[in-house]
This record gives structure tokens, sequence and C-alpha cells, in this order.
């Protein structure tokens, strides 16, 4: 099965390297996606663009893809769903929630000149980082790229109600199924409490498996794309 991989704020294509390499041992498709304004010198790339990049990879893909959007890219990801219902097979979530309708994609962090520079650890400190050594960390912040502020700021418009009936599988690394079960329950997801098809999965690492995991990762994607509802 081909898998679309979108990595979340400040990272490109790139960061899914390890994990690609099992996917692709493990018999896969792995298709990480660098989008515009990811390292292409576009600080006016759009929210819109983005969602059309990945879109024109599951129409191009030779069957229905599994979505893969990690952090921030959850909302993505779904964005994907919703204009391709027909043609995803699963969307998975790392780390993330979709946003939904009316808010904004990824409004947490300063704008600088357009853009939103990576902040630094503070904003992360505790489980998000904990299994990041100071080596891995120097080099994520030293090849951190700048999001377009169109992306950040951008408003989330969702349509079509067919993207409930997309399977969904949140994996869960610095936080447990449990807890990820209770924000859902308490409302804190409204997209994922109507989705019809949910599922779990651990992971015991921070917010980054595919630095810190890639192994683990990319099995628990290899086995979402094997077991469909």
């Amino acid at each position: 099965m081909d898998i679309l991989l979108i990595a979340g704020l400040w990272l490109d294509g790139s960061a899914w390297d390890d994990v690609v390499l099992e996917l692709a041992a493990l018999g896969h498709r792995p298709v990480p996606l660098t989008l515009p304004g990811q390292g292409d010198g576009s600080a006016s790339a759009t929210l819109e663009d983005q969602v059309a990049a990945v879109v024109a990879a599951i129409d191009a893909a030779p069957g229905k893809p599994l979505v893969v959007g990690h952090s921030a890219a959850s909302s993505l990801a779904w964005l994907a769903a919703d204009a391709r219902p027909e043609k995803v097979a699963k969307v998975a979530l790392i780390g993330g929630f979709p946003a939904a309708d009316g808010q904004a994609y990824a409004e947490y962090f300063a704008i600088q000149d357009g853009v939103v520079p990576f902040p630094g650890w503070g904003p992360f400190e505790g489980a998000d980082c904990a299994d990041l050594d100071q080596e891995t960390r120097d080099r994520f912040a030293s090849a951190a790229l700048p999001v377009p502020e169109g992306v950040a700021k951008a408003v989330v418009r969702l349509s079509d109600e067919r993207r409930f009936d997309v399977p969904v599988v949140v994996v869960c690394p610095e936080f447990t199924p449990a807890q990820a079960k209770e924000w859902i329950a308490a409302g804190d997801s409204p997209e994922l409490a109507r989705a019809t098809h949910l599922e779990y999965v651990d992971l015991d690492s921070g917010h980054w498996p595919m630095t810190t995991r890639p192994r683990e990762l990319a099995r628990l994607l290899a086995e979402a794309a094997r077991v469909m509802p």
C-alpha cells in the first residue's frame, strides 16, 4: 500500500527517512511529502497550497493510500480526507488531533517576518522531548524550517461529512490511549468524536517518534495499513 507521510511543523519529508527504509522493507511504498513552504524559500505558501499537494499525492497513488499526519499535520491529513474521502483508505494521526472547521490550523507560536520560526525547546519540555538527547535536539533545531504565516494562521475549512467514515488510527506517543479517549470524550476533538471507525495504538516515545523510534513507528503504520474495519 502507498503510505503518504506528512510531518508536523518545521519538518519536511526528510524527517521520515528512517521510517521510509523500514516501511519499504515491510513491503509498502512510503511517500514522504515535502510541501510548499517547506524549505523551498516560499514564505508565501498557504495551507491551501499544502492541501493541494497532499491531494495530488492521493490522486497519483495507484490505489487508496494510508495518509499519515504528525502533530499539527494531523489537521492536514484530515483536510485531505475531507477533500478525497472516497480515495483515502485510512488516516493515521501521530501525536495530534485534527482542528475542527473554523479553527486555526496551528496558531500556537509567535510569527516573525511572515513566518513561524522554531521557538526552541522551552515549550516542549516534559513528555514531548523526554527521549531526545542534546545532540538530537541540536540537529533538529539547526535543520528546522520556518512555517509560513499563511499556513500557521490559516482557518481550517471542512465540508464533506463522508470524512467521518474514513477509518482513523490515533497513534499515541507522549500520551496514552486512555488519555486520548478521555480528551475526545470531553469534547477536545469534535472531529474524532464523530469518526465512525476509530482505533488507538500506544507508542512509548516522545512527540517525534520518527526520530527516536522509527522502526517501531513503521511497524505500527504497516499494521494500520494491513488492518481495515
